[in-house]
């Protein structure tokens, strides 16, 4: 035994008077805590009698209940309406007007929330809620608690949504004439703005006309700013409700004159129901009218109302475009400059400002400017189309950067959310913001990178195949630098805290195959899945990995690397010491299954799977046991009956030397599940019409990579063997110039002399091959959430087919140069073989490959 060591206390007067401190500290913590607890008087009181119904419960406790119980009942009004709305609108409403004439604000905001949910789950009819209902809502608008007269007011704004002409007539328009006079409250006259502006969509033009629109005007004119500041912003409103020629000669005019009002937020206000309204408004007006009123907008922002600034920026775009056909290239350049000025806002020093008055800068202003930015960041796709795309670079591409660059992340975070558009506006010119994708891609920020990621997909298959109009064949050549932002950005998000990012960025990733080649995906990307999947200790983040990595080996076009993919993934997975790697190993087998076809999975994982069932960590026998109806639906007869033999026995063992009792329960139900599963066979079936088309699809595609891999090979040693062909003949002619003409024409003698037995396989080689080259370059354009999913379009005729007829969603896409830029535009129309085993056609190819490698080296014998 250790010997118990006691720490070494100093009782000093001092340190002892700060420990009777520290005490009576803990005293004074502890003194709420008695005082909350309840007397016994206080709990006979706040006891009711079980025996009472909801209806007599909820009356009694309105009656003679506390706050709190009464606030309990108004929130559980919607249910007793629900259960007996008779009873709750005869005894427990009337009780609840009652109360909330001296209830505190609490059970206001409750009885606001509650009123609105009976409307909205219809528990009575219009007619009946506006009876009962109505006449509360009315009466607490103008509580003198504001919070409280808002929750109030969006109850009643919903209710006219629903309720009939003549009833909010009578009821809400003709009191509100005497609340909109400028002898009641502040508040009254504000609620009185925001119901005219509800009621102008609910009434023909001349009733707003000749009722409201008189209301209207004396609001724009009241004393108080704050007045004509609401009823400023509901004149939108009201001009849609009113029409085209009541907005030009009513609204209009209020308008106008509201813009040039002594208060900064009536301005504000102003501007942006103009801004909102420009498609009302014809050239005239805008030319004459609305031009005007924004050009002195802008030029007072910088000087004297800077208040108007961070609107302005945000509207700008919609302002020019709305603008834009009335334009002078004057006013056109002017607006261009004025918008690349609130761009940089804040980070350039202006003339006649030096270093100390820049520091004098308020934190307020700061925080504006910032704002600016950001606001020029979220308008520039609308700027391009100002300017043109085709005047991008020339226009606006300095800006692009600074935007990019900004040292603010909120600026840079807006700027890779409309990444995406920017790259479609630019379309074919797309090439030239590839460097700012690299930097945002490598942002020092993950919120930049997770903004950049949602449209990751689209926007490198814009960036490689430099638009839908452009010619590119060669990808990565606009982008030197992807991969290894690509890469750099992938650790960032691991090594961080977010792996949602991670996660999310994993999932994206998925879309490589159609970007890069087989080979880059391979040595850059594919055994960092793996790697994830065996260190990572976040669920999603692995489960992403794997899923990915499925993607990689599905397009993954040599044989050798696949097999080794393979090997990996059951030595170190499924084979693995940890039961965690055991278990994202029957993870990975779900993806395969959805991915591969059945034949792939039962070659290379069937018996890997089913070696789990011996596993000594019962959580994975349970995890395997519910993957078992999956694994049995890979299964074809008669081709499979020893894997369906060997699946049996692995159940029986399980079911009699099985000792864990949930696993035990879970075989049973399993057991049950696969009695009733019926195994599809190699004959074409009615009733599995839609897997077996799509398995077939899938199995062809995985053939025609090992015939693309084969034909890549020959094509290989056919252009090296003519080569040194060539060579030889040049030296031969140099030598001796007069024998030049007879080595030719021996040479071309002899060549249809051999090849005459073998002209109908060259024909067929060759045939191949453009087929493959053709297949290579058709592009595919999934929708990368499921870029492996391909629909159901294949013949219902056999499980042959030719290239020219597989429909585009089920077109693989590869990446290779070499096929890519000698492809030509005609595809064959050879059939393939059919699709009994995967086992087969693996093996096959490996005999053909065989097969052609003697007949080359016959050829070069004769």
């Amino acid at each position: 035994m250790h010997p118990i060591i006691f720490s070494k206390m100093d009782f000093s007067q001092s340190n002892l008077f700060g420990y009777i401190e520290d005490l009576q500290e803990l005293t004074i913590i502890e003194r709420p805590v008695r005082r909350s607890l309840k007397t016994p008087e206080e709990i006979e009181r706040l006891t009711v009698d079980e025996e009472l119904s909801d209806i007599e419960r909820a009356v009694y406790l309105l009656s003679s209940g506390q706050d709190i119980q009464g606030t309990s009942v108004v929130a559980n009004l919607p249910v007793l309406m629900r259960q007996n709305p008779a009873e709750t609108l005869r005894r427990v409403l009337p009780k609840i007007r009652e109360v909330l004439h001296v209830a505190g604000v609490e059970m206001q905001l409750t009885a606001a929330v509650s009123f609105l949910t009976v409307l909205q789950e219809e528990s009575v009819s219009i007619h009946t809620y506006s009876h009962s209902f109505l006449h509360i809502i009315l009466q607490n608008l103008e509580h003198r608690d504001a919070g409280v007269s808002n929750a109030w007011l969006e109850t009643l704004l919903a209710v006219i949504e629903a309720l009939p002409k003549e009833t909010i007539r009578h009821e809400i328009l003709n009191p509100l004439v005497s609340k909109a006079q400028l002898s009641q409250t502040l508040q009254s006259r504000l609620v009185s703005c925001k119901i005219m502006g509800k009621l102008a969509n609910k009434f023909e033009a001349h009733i707003i006309k000749r009722e409201i629109l008189p209301l209207v005007k004396s609001l724009c004119h009241d004393v108080e700013y704050e007045v004509r500041t609401c009823m400023c912003r509901q004149l939108e409103h009201i001009a849609q409700g009113i029409g085209t020629e009541l907005t030009k000669t009513v609204v209009l005019p209020e308008l106008v004159e509201l813009a040039r009002d002594e208060g900064s937020s009536v301005r504000l206000a102003a501007f942006e129901t103009l801004v909102n309204l420009l498609d009302m408004f014809d050239a005239d007006d805008r030319s004459q009218t609305v031009l005007p009123l924004v050009k002195s907008f802008c030029e007072k922002s910088f000087k004297a109302d800077e208040s108007i600034l961070v609107s302005l920026s945000f509207h700008l775009g919609k302002l020019c475009n709305g603008l834009y056909g009335i334009f002078t290239p004057e006013q056109h350049l002017r607006f261009l400059e004025f918008y690349k000025k609130l761009s940089t806002l804040g980070l350039q020093q202006e003339n006649g400002h030096n270093d100390n008055q820049l520091q004098l800068q308020t934190l307020e202003q700061e925080k504006k400017y910032i704002s600016v930015r950001k606001n020029c960041a979220y308008n520039f796709p609308a700027m391009i189309v100002f300017v043109d795309p085709k005047n991008f670079h020339l226009e606006l591409y300095s800006i692009f950067f600074c935007l990019c660059h900004d040292p603010e992340v909120p600026v840079r975070y807006t700027m890779a959310m409309s990444f995406y558009e920017v790259a479609k506006l630019l379309n074919s010119g797309v090439y030239t913001i590839h460097k700012e994708l690299v930097t945002l891609l490598q942002d020092e920020s993950l919120e930049v990178l997770d903004a950049l990621v949602g449209h990751l997909p689209e926007i490198l298959e814009l960036m490689t195949n430099g638009g839908e109009n452009s010619g590119s064949e060669s990808k990565l050549l606009s982008i030197p630098d992807l991969i290894p932002a690509l890469t750099t950005a992938e650790q960032r998000a691991a090594t961080s805290l977010k792996w949602r990012t991670h996660e999310k960025l994993l999932q994206k990733y998925a879309c490589l195959p159609h970007i890069i080649s087989s080979d880059q995906i391979y040595y850059r990307f594919l055994h960092r899945m793996l790697t994830i999947i065996l260190t990572n200790n976040v669920l999603p983040v692995q489960k992403a990995a794997a899923r990915t990595l499925c993607v990689y080996l599905r397009y993954n076009r040599k044989q050798e690397q696949r097999h080794e993919v393979i090997q990996k993934l059951i030595e170190q997975l499924g084979q693995g010491k940890s039961y965690w790697n055991r278990l994202r190993f029957l993870d990975t087998c779900e993806f395969i299954m959805e991915l591969f076809s059945k034949s792939f999975f039962c070659k290379y994982f069937f018996l890997p799977v089913l070696e789990l069932t011996h596993d000594p960590v019962a959580n994975v026998r349970m995890k395997l046991c519910y993957l078992l109806p999956k694994v049995k639906s890979t299964l074809k007869i008669p081709t499979d009956k020893h894997l369906l033999q060997q699946l049996e026995l692995c159940i029986r063992k399980l079911l009699c030397q099985e000792k864990d009792k949930d696993v035990l329960t879970i075989v049973k139900r399993t057991v049950l599940e696969l009695d009733r599963m019926e195994i599809s066979v190699d004959v074409f079936q009615k009733r599995f019409y839609e897997n077996d088309l799509l398995d077939q699809e899938k199995e062809r595609q995985e053939h025609l990579l090992l015939e693309m891999e084969q034909l890549e090979k020959e094509k290989q040693q056919n252009e090296g063997r003519s080569t040194n062909v060539n060579d030889k003949i040049f030296e031969k002619k140099r030598r001796d110039s007069k024998t030049s003409s007879v080595l030719a024409k021996s040479i071309t003698l002899s060549v249809p002399v051999n090849s005459s037995g073998t002209s109908a396989g060259k024909e067929e080689k060759k045939s191949k091959l453009v087929r493959s080259q053709s297949f290579s370059t058709q592009a595919l354009h999934p929708k990368y959430s499921n870029i492996d999913k391909c629909p159901n379009k294949s013949s219902a005729t056999g499980y042959t087919s030719s290239v020219s007829g597989m429909g585009k969603g089920c077109m693989l896409s590869f990446s290779d140069d070499s096929f890519r830029t000698h492809s030509t535009g005609n595809s064959g129309n050879a059939a393939f073989p059919s699709s009994s085993s995967s086992r087969n056609l693996f093996n096959s190819a490996d005999q053909k490959s065989n097969g052609n490698k003697e007949t080359q080296s016959r050829k070069m014998s004769m």
